[in-house]
């Protein structure tokens, strides 16, 4: 049996808040991120994660990857790199030598195999992995939860939690108050946290771009 996964990452002005993000279905995948990285970092993470998430199954992977560096780094530059004691052919460091690191040891043992997919063309299972690497990098940005997901052993429907910020509304007024036109009274904050499945929340991160708004902005925009 073979695991095919996409797995990609997102940095809004790059360096800046980022998101990774690997894809098998709607049931199995997984999200994060950081307030500040680049999107090479989003791409190594991801695919580290899902080396991870993995590691208690026998089957091959087959990693659907955009981006040629994190192809060629781990398949084609990191063993010279280990020779070199990390470092390039002109001497200076490797760059994300951490993440890179911690990639040689996940695969120690592991059958896989990459293939490159042209990003942003409409390939199913890359733009399902963009979408949630970006929807983590922009919660990074605007300081929301994160929609990590399911992970792979997640039972099917596994919902993703999404909490909108809190709005403030004016309080009501005591039965026995009496309003004038000069009674200020302290607004009231109220937080609506909502579980949506990983379809739902895809829809409404798709709509949200669209209209050009973050999710909550469109959410708010209902009420």
């Amino acid at each position: 049996m073979t695991i095919t996964a996409a797995a990609d990452g997102s940095a809004l002005k790059n360096p800046g808040p980022a998101g990774w993000a690997w894809y098998i279905d709607d049931d199995r995948w997984a999200a994060g991120g950081w307030k500040h990285g680049t999107n090479n970092m989003g791409e190594l993470k991801a695919v580290l994660e899902l080396f991870r998430a993995t590691a208690g199954v026998d089957d091959d992977l087959l990693i659907l990857c955009d981006s040629q560096y994190v192809i060629n780094s781990v398949t084609k530059w990191m063993p010279g790199w280990k020779r070199k004691g990390w470092r390039k052919g002109d001497g200076s460091p490797v760059l994300n030598v951490d993440l890179l690191k911690e990639i040689d040891e996940a695969i120690t043992g592991r059958r896989y195999r990459f293939e490159w997919v042209k990003g942003h063309t409409g390939h199913v299972l890359n733009e399902a992995a963009d979408a949630r690497a970006r929807a983590a990098a922009e919660a990074f940005q605007r300081g929301s939860a994160v929609p990590t997901g399911p992970g792979f052993g997640a039972a099917s429907g596994s919902p993703v939690r999404v909490t909108v910020p809190a709005v403030e509304a004016e309080p009501e007024p005591a039965p026995d108050e009496l309003a004038t036109l000069f009674d200020f009274d302290e607004p009231q904050s109220y937080e609506l946290t909502l579980q949506l499945d990983a379809s739902q929340y895809e829809r409404l991160v798709g709509r949200a771009r669209a209209a050009g708004v973050s999710p909550d902005e469109l959410l708010r925009s209902l009420i």
